[in-house]
């Protein structure tokens, strides 16, 4: 992905704040599940779906730059970034999916349209992982309309995805078209997801093996066997092989349990599903990626999306029929937590703009990144769809 705001600076400062998450004690209450302040109460009433409107609605009337694709910032910024903007129709389908309104098919064909126009009239990106992100929310596009124009995308950006897959570090997908010495989490998870999803339409075995073949280099170099933690990536500095595993990132969590998911369910391999919900636990426990229950803070820029990319898969774990009751309540009791504490404190009022710290909310004329804005609709479509289905009983 392209880096909007001195990243490296940015990383370094999650870095820091990461440490200082490891020191807090977890042993009392390793998933504190209640707001510290005690103002989440059984009283309280929430109107998921109309706060998901609401939030829709802001992003478009905030964000909007032009071909119908979305600027960097709500105060003044009116760049365009790729990966920011295929997230905005993986929201738009969220919309539309929730409540069939048609105008969602309108802005999300203007978008897709829009995104080729402003990237110099190719869908191509020397970042694989935006690619990626498009592809996904393109194929999702194309299950919810049938509309032929969002497969012929995603189909274009899959074989030119595949050219970026070598031999070096014993397989993988290259971060970056120009890296080959740097493979990521983020540009194989993601492939993974969209390889299956894929497969799901054409029945393609070519499409399988990959996402096999891809899964299993990733969770060789870059998941922790123990806990499931995702780490970042691996690359070769100054001659040496180096393992990022200080870098553990919620999104990346997020599209590793998506890709288990998708492989449990068209192989039926137990180990799969296994592996999914070992993430899950993690997710829930580890203090590099929460903190008092609550996914922590990864700042505005690239970091302000995570959050939701993890959100939406982490959705998708909470409501699958085979894993065990306990651990269904306990990522839905946790998936609620995250949205009554940013439904009540994250949220800006009534401008409806997201906080990325899920308890404060952003200050009145204050800048909010499309990014951060993202992951705040995504937490609450999340919500509403966990709602109707009865996980929030």
């Amino acid at each position: 992905m392209k880096k909007l705001f001195s990243t490296r600076l940015s990383v370094i400062w999650l870095c820091v704040i990461g440490f200082g998450l490891l020191t807090t004690s977890c042993e009392d209450d390793p998933i504190p599940l209640r707001d510290p302040n005690g103002t989440v109460g059984p009283e309280f009433k929430y109107t998921w779906a109309q706060t998901a409107d609401s939030l829709q609605l802001s992003t478009y009337n905030n964000y909007l730059g032009s071909n119908g694709t979305f600027v960097q910032n709500n105060t003044g910024n009116s760049t365009f970034h790729y990966w920011p903007n295929a997230h905005v129709l993986d929201v738009l389908v969220d919309g539309y999916l929730r409540t069939g309104d048609e105008n969602y098919k309108t802005k999300m064909k203007a978008l897709v349209q829009g995104i080729k126009v402003k990237n110099g009239n190719t869908y191509n990106n020397v970042f694989n992982d935006d690619m990626l992100w498009l592809a996904n929310s393109c194929l999702r596009a194309y299950a919810a309309t049938d509309d032929q124009e969002y497969k012929e995308v995603a189909d274009f950006l899959w074989e030119r995805l595949k050219l970026s897959w070598s031999d070096v570090f014993g397989g993988g997908i290259t971060w970056k078209q120009d890296t080959p010495k740097q493979k990521n989490a983020v540009s194989n998870g993601p492939a993974v997801i969209l390889a299956m999803r894929l497969y799901e339409i054409d029945n393609d075995a070519d499409d399988l093996e990959w996402a096999k073949k891809i899964y299993a280099w990733q969770k060789n170099n870059l998941v922790d066997p123990v806990s499931g933690l995702v780490w970042d990536n691996i690359s070769e500095v100054n001659g040496e092989i180096v393992t990022n595993k200080d870098w553990v990132f919620t999104y990346n969590m997020g599209t590793w349990i998506g890709a288990g998911l998708r492989l449990y369910k068209a192989t039926n391999e137990q180990t799969y599903l296994d592996d999914a919900v070992k993430s899950g636990r993690s997710v829930l426990t580890s203090p590099k990626l929460v903190s008092e229950g609550l996914l922590r803070d990864e700042g505005q820029g690239d970091g302000g999306l995570f959050k939701g990319i993890l959100v939406r898969y982490f959705t998708e774990l909470t409501e699958h029929p085979t894993i065990n009751s306990t651990d269904t309540e306990k990522f839905a009791a946790f998936m609620k937590f995250n949205a009554q504490s940013f439904y009540k404190k994250g949220i800006l009022r009534p401008s409806m703009l997201s906080g990325n710290n899920w308890k404060v909310a952003p200050s009145a004329g204050g800048n909010v990144d499309l990014t951060t804005q993202l992951s705040g609709v995504m937490l609450i479509e999340a919500a509403a769809k966990l709602d109707k289905d009865g996980f929030f009983d």
